[in-house]
């Protein structure tokens, strides 16, 4: 049975899981360096097949929900518990968002395949947060980590 307790986002994210000079000019480059983040856990078994079945996810449909935000997720066998990842691309990126607009933020979420309720939990937490435009602005313009987790656990539902 899945821990049936509110998603605390600040307790899922590590400061070594935040990147915020993304450099890539395309999603696959994107995905590439968020790879790179995702490799610094333990969590993660396979860095390759990691970015294979991210951009697999990808080709789905875009998980770039507009508003400059992207969501990038994935369960798989290829993590061996949750990996959340904050990224910011401080010029903005075309990742196919729904908006039609540039892309800044992008969560990244790996689990594994039996946690399907709380994948989702986290992916319900992170689209409130960023439903958020202030907030949305404000990791935009985060000076360095601690400000952003700062940004994530200041915010109330």
């Amino acid at each position: 049975m899945e821990n049936a307790e509110p998603i605390n986002l600040v307790k899922l994210i590590k400061e070594k899981f935040i990147f915020l000079d993304l450099e890539g000019n395309t999603k696959q480059d994107v995905i590439q360096e968020l790879a790179e983040v995702a490799a610094r856990s333990p969590k993660l078994i396979n860095k390759k097949a990691f970015y294979k079945i991210m951009l697999e996810r990808e080709e789905l449909g875009s998980t770039g929900i507009g508003n400059g935000v992207a969501i990038p997720h994935v369960k798989s066998k290829v993590v061996r518990s949750f990996i959340l990842i904050f990224a910011r691309h401080n010029a903005g990126i075309d990742f196919g968002a729904l908006d039609g607009e540039k892309t800044y933020l992008f969560f990244a979420l790996a689990s594994p395949p039996d946690k399907v309720g709380t994948h989702l939990k986290v992916l319900a937490e992170i689209s409130r947060l960023v439903k958020d435009k202030f907030i949305v602005e404000r990791l935009k313009k985060a000076k360095d980590k601690k400000e952003i987790l700062k940004l994530f656990s200041s915010y109330k539902k």
